[in-house]
């Protein structure tokens, strides 16, 4: 019988990273995670895939409405950018002795 983990995976990207878009109907767009959906491998990107939510009259607003949210995207399909151009990411210690993420093309931590 195997032993469960409760460790959440380690993920090339985190919340407040701005990142752009490599794959997808919102291909080229950049934008700054506002959420990671760790269980599902997903992140909302504020501002991209944006999706049409049909909401129900209430009390605040007894016409309804026709919102714009966004929607989440696989996180394959995101990379973090540096200077508006997309970086691979790897871990590395810093002076400090910490694993922290650094950019493989310009090696600088990030």
């Amino acid at each position: 019988m195997q032993k469960k983990s409760n460790k959440q995976p380690k993920l090339h990207i985190k919340s407040g990273d701005t990142v752009i878009v490599i794959a997808g109907n919102s291909k080229g767009q950049t934008g700054v995670i506002t959420k990671v959906l760790v269980d599902k491998n997903r992140a909302i990107v504020e501002g991209v895939n944006l999706q049409t939510k049909h909401v129900k009259p209430t009390s605040t607003s007894p016409q309804g409405a026709i919102e714009k949210r966004e929607g989440s995207i696989h996180i394959s399909n995101l990379a973090v950018a540096e200077n508006g151009k997309a970086v691979r990411t790897g871990r590395k210690l810093n002076e400090a002795g910490k694993l922290q993420r650094f950019s493989k093309a310009s090696g600088k931590f990030v």
